[in-house]
């Protein structure tokens, strides 16, 4: 498991190396063996790597890995843009379950988390979050936002939009009765959605207003 991860890390975190290293590697296959698909994969692998090698190492390390928390000390702007948006490098400190502190990084490119969405959320300086690493290579981590303070807090504020959505309709026309029973339907749904229980301000105060729609 140790060797796959450092492989997968290198993959991740070096895309110019391991596009170098996959077509000098695919290549000589193909020059060995003369079949059509090494050939294919000479063109295809380097250029799938850049994409793919962060989602494929979040998913072996959430398979895998075991937890333990991170912090990111230091987020530096690089010189590189993505969609025209700055690429950071983020410093951070590991800290296992048995008490080893471990340094290691990543940038907005090469960060594994999971679960994989187009989105790339991760994490603000200075606040813990939930990770998995394989030990032994404690270096390479993948970051579970969907468990992490600032991964809940957005996935909170995701759900608040409906509620927000229904009760900017519903008082703008308070005599209708669509408008009404949508409101309180979008007040039950976050009222009941586990994602939902550590917001207890919003919990309060979203039953205190379906409690007076009733």
């Amino acid at each position: 498991m140790q060797t796959i991860s450092a492989v997968l890390y290198f993959l991740s975190h070096h895309p110019g190396w391991s596009f170098l290293l996959l077509v000098l590697f695919f290549g000589a296959l193909y020059a060995v063996t003369k079949k059509l698909i090494f050939g294919i994969l000479t063109l295809l692998m380097p250029i799938a790597n850049i994409f793919l090698a962060h989602m494929l190492n979040a998913w072996f390390l959430n398979a895998y890995g075991v937890k333990g928390t991170g912090i990111v000390t230091l987020i530096s702007e690089t010189n590189s843009t993505l969609n025209d948006n700055p690429i950071y490098d983020y410093d951070v400190l590991v800290k296992t379950p048995d008490g080893e502190d471990v340094l290691t990084g990543f940038s907005t490119m090469s960060a594994a988390i999971y679960p994989v969405r187009n989105a790339i959320l991760l994490p603000p300086a200075n606040e813990a979050f939930v990770l998995k690493y394989i030990p032994g290579y404690e270096k390479n981590i993948v970051i579970l936002s969907d468990e992490s303070a600032y991964g809940l807090a957005r996935i909170i504020y995701e759900n608040k939009q409906p509620v927000e959505k229904a009760r900017i309709q519903y008082e703008a026309s308070r005599n209708n009765r669509q408008f009404k029973e949508e409101y309180k339907q979008a007040l039950k749904t976050f009222i009941a959605d586990p994602d939902n229980l550590s917001d207890d301000m919003a919990l309060r105060a979203y039953r205190e207003v379906l409690h007076s729609l009733e």
